[in-house]
């Protein structure tokens, strides 16, 4: 696509550093917008037609009842598995704690992601789970709505912030934790339908 702008141009003038340098920022431009901003595209719905960020418009939408959940995981180690199995982080019970860091987050979303819409929510369930053979925290984040735009971020950020708390509360142990595997399992409503991914 981008060698396609260059057709009526000789592609090696714009590989020599300092000149046409005008020329090539407006044919970059031309190209990226043709890319990126047209309004049939599936893809980034959050550009407008200057190629610019845009929250959607989801005012034309109809109300439908929605859920996403995502899922997550920390890998922690032999030593701050046994601590929290104990309840021995100083810091306190680590899984009560990243769940309802989970729950506060996917509250807050709209606040942190910066495009996403302000959504009343129904209801938010985040589950943590301790594999001792493993040494691996497992996470869950479910969210529910009705509403005119999904709540995929909202799970997504759930579950991210639960394992962000995860290795807060046990970094004083041992750094060398992995949080790794946060995706999106599976949302229902809304004019895609059904979004189903396990890994």
């Amino acid at each position: 696509m981008i060698r396609s702008c260059f057709n009526n141009h000789n592609i090696n003038t714009y590989l020599v550093p300092h000149i046409h340098s005008a020329k090539i920022e407006t044919t970059f431009n031309k190209c990226f917008k043709r890319m990126y901003s047209s309004s049939k595209s599936k893809n980034l719905t959050h550009i407008d037609e200057q190629g610019k960020a845009s929250m959607v418009d989801v005012s034309t939408k109809n109300v439908t009842s929605r859920t996403a959940t995502a899922k997550g995981s920390v890998y922690v180690g032999a030593s701050i598995t046994k601590l929290i199995k104990e309840n021995n982080i100083k810091k306190g019970d680590v899984l009560g704690v990243a769940k309802l860091a989970g729950i506060m987050a996917a509250k807050k979303t709209s606040e942190l992601v910066p495009l996403c819409h302000n959504i009343s929510l129904n209801n938010i369930k985040v589950d943590t789970s301790l594999d001792e053979e493993k040494n691996i925290v497992f996470i869950e984040a479910t969210v529910s709505c009705d509403g005119k735009t999904g709540v995929e971020m909202e799970a997504l950020t759930a579950v991210s912030i639960a394992a962000l708390t995860i290795y807060d509360m046990c970094k004083a142990v041992n750094k060398k934790m992995i949080i790794k595997d946060i995706y999106l399992v599976r949302k229902t409503g809304g004019s895609s339908g059904i979004h189903d991914f396990e890994i």
